[in-house]
């Protein structure tokens, strides 16, 4: 959804594989180990969390709407200690997850 496959393709390439291997787990069925809610938004939400090198990523994932998965929202984390995720960035997600709803509305 949005430019969130554009800001994954700018993480470096190893998060981006390692990103991309956890998407293909989600669409596989499966739930990644590092999978947890992101609340506030609706059920089926995770955010998937990774630190890598010396930066941590994030990308925000609806995985309950119809037959797709939707990345809703990819950033990197700047914030060193365990700091909320920013208003704007949910928003966004909040956004973009009411998007992905109607869009999977419309395949039924």
């Amino acid at each position: 959804m949005g430019k969130s496959r554009e800001s994954l393709q700018a993480f470096p390439e190893g998060a981006q594989k390692l990103l991309g291997d956890e998407l293909q787990f989600l669409q596989l069925g499966g739930m990644p180990k590092d999978a947890k809610p992101f609340r506030g938004i609706g059920s089926g939400v995770i955010e998937l969390a990774l630190k890598y090198d010396t930066g941590a990523y994030r990308a925000v994932v609806a995985v309950q709407l119809g037959k797709r998965i939707y990345v809703l929202h990819s950033f990197q984390k700047k914030a060193k200690a365990r700091i909320k995720t920013p208003q704007q960035d949910v928003d966004l997600v909040r956004q973009r997850y009411r998007e992905a709803m109607e869009l999977a509305d419309n395949e039924k």
